[in-house]
């Protein structure tokens, strides 16, 4: 991983991308003040949420954070590009809806033959995919038998009093839906079907927003800073490769800037790239895999069943290119870095886990996410000469390669 910038970090500019996420940004800020301050007691460093926070803006939600790690004193801001708005507003459908949503997202990914395809890389996630459309199923049957029983009960009464039963089902359906909270049914659902409405294109207010992204990623570039970091969790890891994309296309890079920095964590790449008209989404996998403007590093654990654990982004949809370099695929490796009393914990607490990424850990090896966003190396410099995991999977699988409608 050679750079032509300096690998000690004094400054840096943070960037995060949350996943499909409709809860406020301030959540993270809090994340990141609870768990960085118990990763430094492991590990032995100190860090803060400090001055010259980053503020807020439409599109942006930041805090400062003061370091002294290995002896290095670092200031870093990091900002939240906030996509909530754009989530609840996709999720604010009703009932019917969203069963509708079932229909056309399921027949999306099994009709183009998506599914199938996905489930050959990782079973986890595909699962994770089905979950939803299985439980709203049953949600349902369950409000139909419940009418049912209780129609047969007003039939003793009187025969046509039976169709009173059907007035439970949207009781029923309604009271699931509050609940949705313990169930993520209704929020997974919405969350596929986001992607699957256009086939795997991004939304117009999608554009919008990553362009807005992009303008505040090249004001940063154009900065004091030793580091301009890009760290894209979940879905926002795909929404990370089109803005980074953009901005190298449009030269908004400068040569004698800030090193930049890509990190994604947990990504769902495939459930987007193996769509039939992710065609932009391709095409920015297979630029952004051959730039030496930047550095990128892929971190998911087999842990993670709601990730594409260890799948190459770029070579399991098929569009890497002979000068490919990225990114780097690396293994979190939450049973070895976990200590054996909280793997056994979190284990099954599915959702829990896909965000440990940004957590700490009792034994961490190479990825600390701390020392990654507020420590004195760059990521390319932290990640020199790493091996990429001998478990990565790197075959094409997506039946969809193009990169031009």
């Amino acid at each position: 991983m050679s750079s032509p910038h300096p690998p000690e970090v004094r400054r840096r500019r943070v960037f995060y991308i949350p996943g499909y996420d409709p809860i406020p940004p301030r959540r993270y800020r809090e994340l990141y003040r609870k768990e960085s301050a118990a990763q430094a007691g492991v590990s032995g460093y100190d860090i803060s949420l400090g001055t010259g926070a980053a503020g807020a803006s439409g599109t942006r939600f930041g805090w400062g954070v003061a370091a002294k790690i290995d002896g290095t004193e670092v200031q870093s801001e990091v900002s939240v590009l906030v996509w909530s708005d754009i989530v609840k507003s996709s999720m604010d459908t009703g009932i019917i809806a969203t069963y509708l949503q079932l229909i056309r997202t399921a027949a999306s990914y099994i009709g183009t033959g998506a599914l199938f395809r996905l489930m050959r890389l990782r079973k986890g996630p595909v699962i994770a995919a089905l979950y939803p459309v299985g439980f709203l199923i049953a949600q349902l049957g369950l409000a139909l038998l419940l009418a049912w029983a209780i129609g047969r009960v007003f039939a003793l009464w009187q025969p046509w009093a039976a169709w009173g039963g059907l007035l439970v089902v949207p009781l029923v359906l309604a009271w699931f839906r509050r609940m949705d909270g313990r169930f993520f049914a209704y929020y997974l659902m919405h969350d596929y079907a986001y992607s699957a409405r256009y086939l795997g294109a991004n939304p117009p207010e999608l554009e919008v927003r990553l362009a807005a992204f992009a303008s505040e990623i090249a004001e940063a570039l154009t900065q004091d800073s030793d580091e301009v970091l890009v760290v894209g969790h979940s879905s926002g890891a795909h929404l990370g490769v089109s803005i980074l994309a953009d901005l190298i296309r449009a030269g908004l890079v400068p040569k004698d800037g800030p090193a930049l920095s890509f990190l994604s964590l947990g990504q769902v790449v495939p459930m987007v790239s193996f769509l039939p008209r992710a065609h932009r989404l391709r095409a920015d996998l297979a630029y952004l895999s051959a730039r030496d403007e930047l550095s990128w590093v892929d971190v998911t654990a087999p842990g993670d069943g709601c990730a594409f654990a260890l799948c190459d982004p770029v070579a399991v949809t098929g569009v890497a290119p002979d000068n490919k370099r990225w990114p780097l695929v690396v293994s979190a490796a939450f049973s070895q870095t976990l200590s054996p009393a909280r793997w056994k914990a979190l284990r099954w607490r599915f959702f829990r886990l896909h965000f440990q990424y940004l957590c700490a850990f009792d034994r961490p090896g190479d990825y600390d996410y701390f020392q990654i966003t507020a420590g004195p190396k760059t990521l390319g410099a932290r990640y020199a000469g790493r091996a990429p995991s001998k478990s990565r999977i790197e075959r094409p699988t997506s039946g969809y390669r193009s990169i031009a409608p």
